[in-house]
């Protein structure tokens, strides 16, 4: 089975004081999309959502790994959501990017909303995926909120095995056994420091006052199984934006773009194409 990471162009560069390992597929391919910047999970790491970024074949996609989580270094001083979107477009500017459409899951949801907000000039369309507009969240399951604090989810097989269904939900089928061993083959535990400055930088911060305002394309993706964020908060990403759209995979967990992988990867595309098919069919 050919590893999605082979065809990854994979390096470490210093983008506005940080240092951080950085992926990308197609970017040198004339390709007629913009590319996929996608922000990753709390903890996660570029191996994790290289399957999504070889599903998207017709785009480039753009991702590194946050600070003290994958192959990126320990952070020096802490971030937050403004100063990491602030390196993200740093990056587009060093690679020739001037347009993208943004993409999140999870924690990196939050920083595709504030990315967009922020410099919605190099937004052409946004895609969150299991995430909310942060504090005003409405909680997940609490048996599911003390699995994920567990820092053995990370490094332990047998705890992640035994929990996984009450931490992401949504694995009740057999494709979704199949991308549970394919997750926890794929991730590597973040740096003590890494994981609590992703938590610092989210304190407090929420786009819900903001996101009425952005008038871009959105495409909220939700996993009605969801125990980490459940779907209300889809609903309400898409009740605060003028342009958004939701899509829920009833039988789906907080992992929906693993287990539901060929769905996903269609609502992905049909919503991303839309605009294209419409300028061609003038």
């Amino acid at each position: 089975m050919t590893d999605p990471m082979d065809s990854a162009t994979v390096y470490l560069d210093e983008i506005g004081g940080r240092t951080l390992r950085i992926a990308h597929w197609r970017l040198d391919d004339n390709l007629d999309h913009p590319p996929v910047l996608f922000f990753n999970g709390i903890g996660a790491n570029i191996e994790a959502v290289a399957p999504l970024a070889a599903a998207l074949g017709e785009r480039a996609f753009i991702m590194f790994d946050m600070p003290g989580t994958g192959g990126s270094p320990d952070p020096v001083v802490p971030y937050n959501t403004f100063t990491m979107s602030w390196v993200a477009k740093k990056l587009l500017d060093r690679l020739g990017v001037l347009e993208v459409d943004v993409m999140g899951v999870s924690w990196g949801g939050a920083m595709a909303q504030h990315f967009a907000l922020q410099h919605h000039k190099r937004t052409r369309k946004l895609i969150l995926a299991a995430t909310s507009p942060g504090m005003l969240m409405v909680p997940g399951k609490l048996s599911a909120l003390t699995k994920m604090v567990d820092p053995r989810r990370y490094v332990d097989a047998d705890f992640m095995n035994e929990h996984f269904a009450t931490l992401y939900g949504g694995v009740m089928r057999d494709s979704g056994a199949k991308a549970k061993r394919s997750h926890i083959g794929r991730i590597t535990p973040p740096s003590p420091r890494g994981y609590v400055y992703q938590l610092i930088a989210m304190l407090g911060w929420t786009s819900a006052l903001a996101l009425p305002f952005l008038k871009k394309d959105v495409l909220v993706m939700m996993g009605g199984d969801d125990n980490i964020v459940v779907p209300a908060n889809g609903k309400l990403l898409a009740e605060l934006m003028p342009n958004a759209r939701l899509v829920e995979f009833p039988d789906g967990g907080h992992l929906f773009l693993l287990t539901h992988s060929e769905e996903s990867v269609a609502a992905i595309r049909a919503f991303l194409d839309e605009e294209d098919e419409l300028a061609e069919a003038a």
